[in-house]
């Protein structure tokens, strides 16, 4: 079987719809708890696929959080053998750190259901999948990051430029949360209460309707955009038809 190495930063944000389509392409999943597990103990260039999830935290707060320090280690030396490589959100805030781009926070909060505008390269690559034209995304972050030199970028949205870029051939960076589904979603609504309540304009009770609104369509489309994500990695996969 191949190897996915995962670091979590909270016990909610999982791989969600990932996690079906790795289970399929045969790959054995090992989560990390950052805090919890030894994130040193990880050898950078063993996994067939790392991934570095979302987190409350920022890509800068090392002096509160050490194990930031082995993650940065983690993308240098993946990012630098040109190894498949996601990050969501957070994971993709470190990756641009790593590559050399500021992490900062944003003007404001984007916490929401809103469609991503796609770059000419991000048509035409995986994330093609996500075009407003088949579907909305959730946004979660306050931070933000500026595009690293020599990335490609795939979409940005009507708040924030970078949303998602690649570098290489294999390292993807995801600002937004392509992997949510709506059960999943309701423990999102627990975890980050005290951030949706100090945000205005947003409420739990908006998320849950935006999320049955448009989580559904992103579960469909979310799992052909990781199959022919995964495909583009992996030479013994075959890549799914973009539907125009």
């Amino acid at each position: 079987m191949k190897r996915a190495t995962v670091i979590r930063h909270v016990a909610f944000e999982d791989l969600g719809t990932l996690a079906g389509v790795l289970k399929q392409q045969n790959y054995a999943v090992t989560y990390f708890e950052a805090g919890r597990d030894n994130l040193a103990d990880i050898a950078p260039l063993n996994a067939d696929l790392l991934v570095i999830l979302g987190g409350p935290i920022g890509a800068y707060d090392e002096q509160d959080y050490p194990f930031i320090v082995h993650e940065l280690h983690l993308l240098e030396h993946r990012l630098a053998a040109d190894l498949p490589t996601l990050g969501i959100c957070l994971g993709a805030q470190l990756m641009a750190r790593v590559l050399g781009a500021r992490v900062f926070p944003g003007g404001e909060k984007e916490i929401g259901w809103s469609p991503l505008t796609l770059t000419n390269a991000g048509v035409n690559s995986a994330v093609g999948h996500l075009n407003a034209e088949h579907t909305s995304v959730l946004h979660w972050h306050g931070d933000t990051f500026d595009l690293p030199d020599g990335a490609t970028l795939l979409a940005k949205s009507a708040k924030y430029d970078n949303q998602a870029f690649s570098w290489g051939k294999y390292g993807l960076g995801l600002q937004f949360h392509p992997e949510v589904t709506v059960s999943g979603l309701e423990r999102w609504f627990i975890g980050h209460a005290c951030e949706i309540n100090a945000t205005p304009g947003i409420s739990v009770k908006q998320l849950r309707q935006d999320t049955a609104n448009y989580a559904p369509k992103l579960e469909t489309q979310a799992i052909k955009f990781w199959r022919a994500w995964l495909a583009s990695v992996d030479s013994n996969l075959e890549i799914p038809v973009l539907a125009r």
